[in-house]
């Protein structure tokens, strides 16, 4: 049977447009690109970084990215080192190849430019914060005093909770924050979750480096040395365990 010419060209003109050259073969371009060439900053934070650190750097389980206080501490190589590298015996993942993670330079950097966009210098007024690294040893004893003076009414008397926040010395949580974690979330706060930086927690007395020093060699002295055993083994069990 002959096709009529019109239909023949209609098919032939179809064809064209759709760019189809062999039943069963995709169009050019629905071709998905690979994970190592995406450099879409909201793609990658939003698949990377948004499960602890919130939409938008709003914060999560984790501190708020977007946080004028951490931006104006945390430099470039800050953020990059731990993007890339993580820290160690915390939640925090290594995201670099290098490292053992997913992501490539290329995107580390996108990352890190994206997260630094963020910082909003105007909204410190022109105070600066304390450091976010700092050599200056801290004292657990003048620690316990700083807590004291600048802590305690929100997490209660000794660190285990209070009324308005909830235990900072609970082991499991220290087993997984650094030192440079206290030191951070000390300085910035996590306004998120209604925790004032270091100037809120007493109006009119911001704390010190000092005293943030002292306050984490407080905090990490409660630090388990063997984290994961919060509940002791009877005495009942254990004998059965020897039997």
């Amino acid at each position: 049977m002959k096709l009529q010419p019109i239909l023949v060209a209609t098919m032939v003109a179809f064809l064209a447009s759709t760019g189809c050259s062999s039943p069963g073969r995709p169009s050019t371009d629905s071709d998905v690109l690979p994970p190592n060439q995406v450099i879409n900053f909201n793609l990658l934070y939003s698949q990377n970084c948004a499960g602890c650190h919130g939409a938008d750097g709003k914060g999560g389980a984790a501190i708020a990215l977007a946080n004028p206080v951490f931006l104006a501490i945390a430099d470039d190589t800050a953020i990059r080192h731990t993007v890339a590298d993580g820290v160690r015996t915390t939640a925090m993942p290594a995201f670099a190849q290098t490292a053992g993670g997913m992501l490539t330079d290329k995107q580390i950097d996108v990352l890190v430019n994206g997260i630094r966009s963020w910082a909003n210098p105007e909204a410190l007024n022109k105070v600066t914060p304390p450091r976010y690294s700092s050599q200056i040893p801290g004292d657990p004893q003048r620690g316990a005093n700083a807590y004291r003076t600048y802590c305690s009414s929100c997490h209660g008397v000794d660190g285990g909770g209070g009324s308005k926040a909830s235990s900072i010395v609970d082991g499991s949580y220290l087993a997984l924050v650094s030192d440079q974690d206290l030191r951070t979330i000390v300085i910035a706060g996590r306004p998120e979750l209604g925790s004032p930086d270091w100037r809120g927690d007493v109006p009119g007395h911001p704390m010190s480096g000092q005293d943030i020093s002292d306050v984490v060699t407080w905090l990490s002295s409660h630090r388990p040395k063997f984290p994961g055993q919060p509940y002791p083994i009877s005495a009942n069990r254990a004998k059965g365990e020897l039997r």
